[in-house]
């Protein structure tokens, strides 16, 4: 596999329009807000999740692209099946495939296992080489630094976040019914953000990609998957979510150009019709300041 040897930092612009983007289950499954500045939240775990999603459908059944943490997953059964995969007994006494000690503990890996037990992990599961994961629990796998990763995504403006009533035509039991007569009503509500922009940063960095193993196919079709993260992943709680732009700063060199808080620093959006309520991306005019970038560094707009 060819390695990576540029490093990346890109802005991720997505929008939403009547939906909840992210709702928080600590507070009535409203969607996220900085309290002191009313600024929409969206968590990386959200965005990585989309990402995930979207590898399951396009790549399902390809060698080295399932996924570890995917829905109903039993994480430490799919850690014992790495060394199952590598026909390592984590019972036998002593672990001949490990550091040559008497087993410490019955079914666990040690010593050299547990590099195998990694490097089999990073080589079956994209999210595991491109995000990283602690699989230190059960058999032990160790743990994985990812070599992509994602911030909160933060609304550009401050959010309001509107509560509406919902009738459903149905009750859930018999009992129900009765109370009601008959009439068979289930009252409840919905929260949507009227419009939001958010905007999200990501790295990546090629040192850590040697070791996983994360290639320049993986980067591709990490981007890719920027792009199509909202059209597979569509739920009626989260209204209309696009993709609006994918800006990417590509590195000439594995240790960078330029720092990248200041290459993010020349992506801005400006309001095209201040004093008015935001409801539309074109609403806002998104500008790349292109001019005097330090040397080595490449913009690439993938989407937008």
């Amino acid at each position: 596999m060819t390695e990576l040897k540029n490093r990346y930092d890109f802005v991720l612009l997505f929008d939403v329009q009547d939906g909840n983007p992210n709702g928080d289950p600590d507070a009535g499954n409203l969607p996220r807000i900085d309290p002191e500045t009313s600024h929409g939240l969206v968590t990386d775990v959200c965005l990585k999740r989309k990402v995930r999603n979207f590898i399951l459908l396009t790549q399902e059944g390809k060698p080295g692209f399932d996924i570890f943490v995917k829905e109903k997953a039993v994480l430490n059964t799919r850690i014992t099946e790495a060394y199952k995969g590598l026909g390592i007994d984590l019972d036998e006494k002593p672990a001949k495939a490990g550091d040559g000690k008497k087993r410490d503990s019955k079914g666990k890996a040690q010593g050299s296992e547990v590099e195998q037990g990694r490097a089999w992990m990073c080589k079956t599961f994209f999210d595991v080489r491109t995000f990283g994961a602690v699989m230190s629990t059960g058999a032990n796998a160790g743990q994985v630094r990812g070599p992509v990763q994602l911030t909160f995504a933060r609304s550009v403006d401050p959010i309001i976040s509107q509560e509406h009533s919902i009738t459903r035509m149905a009750v859930t039991t018999e009992s129900d019914a009765e109370k009601q007569g008959g009439d068979n009503r289930t009252m409840g509500r919905k929260n949507t953000v009227p419009y939001a922009l958010y905007r999200a940063h990501g790295f990546v960095s090629p040192h850590l990609a040697k070791q996983t193993g994360f290639g320049p196919s993986d980067l591709e079709l990490l981007f890719k998957s920027f792009e199509h993260m909202f059209e597979l992943d569509r739920s009626a709680a989260r209204g209309l979510m696009s993709m609006r732009k994918v800006l990417v700063f590509k590195h000439g060199s594995e240790l960078g150009n330029a720092p990248a808080h200041a290459l993010f620093d020349r992506v801005r959006t400006v309001r095209t019709q201040p004093g008015r309520p935001v409801r539309n991306f074109s609403d806002y005019k998104v500008d790349v300041e292109t001019a005097g970038l330090p040397q080595g560094i490449e913009v690439m707009e993938l989407v937008g």
